[in-house]
């Protein structure tokens, strides 16, 4: 058997249930009845859940199931109706701030006399919210990975949560929540910067690092951010009597162990990758997540719900075991920057992107697994290509973001020193 041949024949053969699989599982927070049910046997039969090496998910999903097992189908339709709820209540307080900062900001001059057109009006705001709520609830993807049973479900609905608390301007709360997701899969650790802005903002205290009160203030946040994680984590510890959940949870998370073919790109890379070159690999590859946090942070100081949008993006597509769930959540807030898409280049071309490697997944997948006409890299062209598409999505709302906002200040009319008109141009 040639080396290629043997490669896609490993992969495959590491695929659990290639029909739930297709877009919607994958090994962390994935399909329900394969991972957790297993995990619940050996719970039932004394034995630690994470003694085997399919069940990865924390104790406290493990024993919220133990009660729930029997309305599975039920819990995760109603994770989805709050993740909804919880959007629509964040997003209709994210409006009424933004309005109240637009009307303070044109009573003290900050905007160019020619930019009326480019300022939200309440009318334009009032069904913001709804169409955030619909465009999750509607979202082919939510619906896939409710139908697969995939618990990123109930991950989504913890950080809706969190960005109600943090918009609404409870700090406890706001920890409470970032550190329940954090929990569950450890990179909305980087959503902690944004909230601490955004809060900073609620309390009018200035974002400058020698600023005693923004010192106080972080040290706050952050003391309660960590006592909320501590207790979470050994609560855990005294459900299992173990802390056999640590490595089998983040060192899961972190070491990319299972190479089962899901919608990210860290499987095909590291199924090719030499072993003496993985641990560096896996170091560069997991970097990528919290790399960006701190120019972001630099840059969107001022807009720390945009920051949030784009980090949830950045998760969804570098995170190392993604769902189309975590598409769906960053993609719900598309209709809040409705305002941008006059400044949008490529809308057209990364929309069909996105909706043709939609359906291209299960059809390379049947092909691969399935009439075994097709291979690993056909599968991974195309993962590769949805990947690529998100990046291009997410820079053009950050840089239509970015000319909106120069327009604010300079005027939409920009003319050079010598009164000819000039062109905007963003490096």
């Amino acid at each position: 058997m040639h080396g290629k041949e043997f490669q896609d024949e490993r992969i495959a053969h590491q695929t659990p249930d290639a029909a739930n699989l297709t877009m919607s599982g994958d090994s962390n927070a994935g399909i329900l009845y394969v991972p957790v049910v297993e995990g619940l046997a050996l719970l039932d039969l004394g034995v630690s859940p994470y003694s085997g090496a399919v069940f990865h998910e924390t104790p406290l999903i493990i024993y919220l199931f133990h009660f729930l097992i029997e309305y599975a189908e039920l819990v995760f339709m109603i994770t989805d109706v709050l993740t909804a709820v919880a959007l629509y209540l964040a997003i209709q307080e994210f409006n009424k701030v933004v309005f109240k900062k637009q009307k303070l900001l044109i009573k003290l001059d900050k905007y160019a006399p020619d930019v009326a057109e480019l300022i939200q009006t309440p009318m334009e705001m009032h069904y913001i919210p709804l169409k955030v709520a619909l465009c999750y609830l509607l979202n082919p993807y939510t619906v896939m990975s409710c139908v697969a049973k995939s618990t990123c479900a109930i991950n989504n609905t913890v950080i809706a949560f969190f960005i109600l608390a943090t918009i609404k301007g409870s700090a406890f709360l706001s920890t409470l929540f970032l550190a329940l997701a954090t929990y569950q899969s450890l990179y909305p650790l980087t959503l902690f910067a944004p909230a601490l802005l955004y809060l900073l903002q609620r309390q009018f205290i200035p974002i400058k690092l020698k600023s005693e009160s923004f010192q106080l203030y972080t040290m706050q946040y952050g003391a309660l951010y960590l006592c909320n994680l501590g207790v979470i984590v050994c609560l855990s510890f005294f459900l299992l009597n173990s802390w056999d959940f640590i490595p089998s949870v983040y060192g899961f998370i972190l070491s990319v162990p299972d190479l089962t073919p899901n919608i990210g790109l860290f499987w095909y890379f590291f199924a090719e990758m030499f072993e003496h070159f993985s641990l560096f690999f896996v170091c560069v590859f997991q970097i990528n997540v919290f790399f960006y946090t701190i120019p972001l942070a630099i840059k969107l100081k001022e807009h720390p719900v945009f920051f949030m949008f784009v980090q949830m993006a950045i998760i969804s597509i570098f995170k190392s075991y993604p769902t189309v769930g975590d598409v769906a959540l960053y993609m719900a807030f598309l209709p809040v920057w409705n305002h941008l898409y006059r400044f949008l280049r490529n809308t057209f071309i990364l929309s069909c992107v996105l909706i043709v490697c939609s359906l291209l997944f299960p059809v390379l997948w049947h092909l691969w697994i399935y009439a075994g006409s097709a291979n690993s890299n056909f599968y991974y062209a195309i993962t590769l290509t949805f990947n690529v598409g998100q990046i291009l999505l997410v820079s053009d709302y950050f840089y239509a973001f970015l000319r909106r906002e120069y327009y604010l200040t300079h005027g939409l009319h920009l003319t050079r020193p010598d009164g000819t008109e000039a062109m905007l141009v963003l490096k």
